[in-house]
């Protein structure tokens, strides 16, 4: 099963990369957060205030480790990364790509982290986050891409020239 998994921070571009990528190589494009609200019909931040930060990573592990695709690129949450069985299976079906930003860029890119359906823990802020998940999406990846000051189409043709 050859698919691609992008993960990454909140803001990183994972949806609007994974679309464009998906276009180019004729792939199916799956937004985990879409199938999440879909599943449970509510949006991401009523499912967060419903089962708190960690029930919600319960949700997203069990949706992301029940995908059984091919030939797709799959835009994970930015929190996927806490579901280890869910990463677990996203790196066996798929090549897993962190799409890296600096934290500054981050911050720039992003509003309202409620509204967005971030998930953090209390007391926690965008810096706190970023420091703490920036080593698990290290660890899960297969390939890093820089994206820092990379227009669009140069991002998605480095992903594809590894699909090769």
């Amino acid at each position: 099963m050859k698919n691609i998994v992008l993960i990454g921070m909140p803001g990183a571009g994972k949806s609007t990369v994974g679309v464009v990528l998906a276009k180019k190589l004729g792939y199916r494009f799956i937004d985990s957060d879409l199938v999440i609200q879909e599943k449970y019909g509510k949006l991401l931040h009523e499912l967060i205030e419903e089962h708190g930060v960690e029930g919600f990573w319960k949700l997203e592990n069990d949706v992301n480790a029940s995908f059984s695709v091919e030939k797709a690129v799959i835009a994970t949450g930015g929190s996927a990364v806490y579901g280890r069985e869910a990463m677990e299976h996203l790196r066996k079906i798929g090549t897993v790509v962190y799409l890296q930003l600096s934290y500054g860029e981050i911050e720039e890119r992003l509003g309202d982290l409620n509204a967005r359906g971030v998930t953090l823990k209390p007391g926690q802020d965008l810096e706190a986050l970023y420091g703490e998940r920036t080593p698990m999406y290290e660890k899960y990846a297969h390939i890093t891409v820089p994206c820092d000051n990379k227009m669009l189409r140069e991002i998605v043709k480095e992903i594809a020239e590894y699909e090769k």
